[in-house]
């Protein structure tokens, strides 16, 4: 299972960004998708995880700014990013919960990271 993100790039405090991760390979299921991110010097953190069942979950800190989607059909999550602030740049991963086979038990996967970066 591989999972390719894309869409880091440079923007300005106040602007917007749009993440997308698509997972290929062999999947049976995908129990949820989300988004980590890490900034330097800092510990790997949750910005928002969407269940295939249940409510998504967004980090506090990112509440009424970010917006996660996901469409099953495709196994892709996308992560619309609006109004940045500097403290959002890091490095943001894409992450999978993935049942490659029935009755297997479900592993996390992770994409390659990409950078965001917020700043004048």
């Amino acid at each position: 299972v591989q999972l390719q993100a894309s869409g880091g790039g440079l923007v300005q405090p106040g602007g917007s960004l749009r993440l997308s991760c698509a997972a290929s390979g062999s999947i049976f299921a995908i129990n949820h998708m989300g988004w980590y991110r890490q900034a330097p010097g800092k510990q790997r953190e949750l910005v928002a995880i969407m269940p295939s069942a249940g409510s998504t979950n967004y980090a506090g800190s990112v509440k009424g700014r970010f917006t996660i989607s996901r469409d099953t059909s495709k196994n892709t999550v996308t992560l619309q990013m609006d109004s940045l602030k500097p403290e959002d740049t890091a490095v943001y991963y894409c992450n999978a919960l993935v049942q490659r086979y029935m009755f297997r038990t479900p592993v996390d996967y992770w994409g390659q990271g990409t950078q965001v970066t917020v700043s004048s």
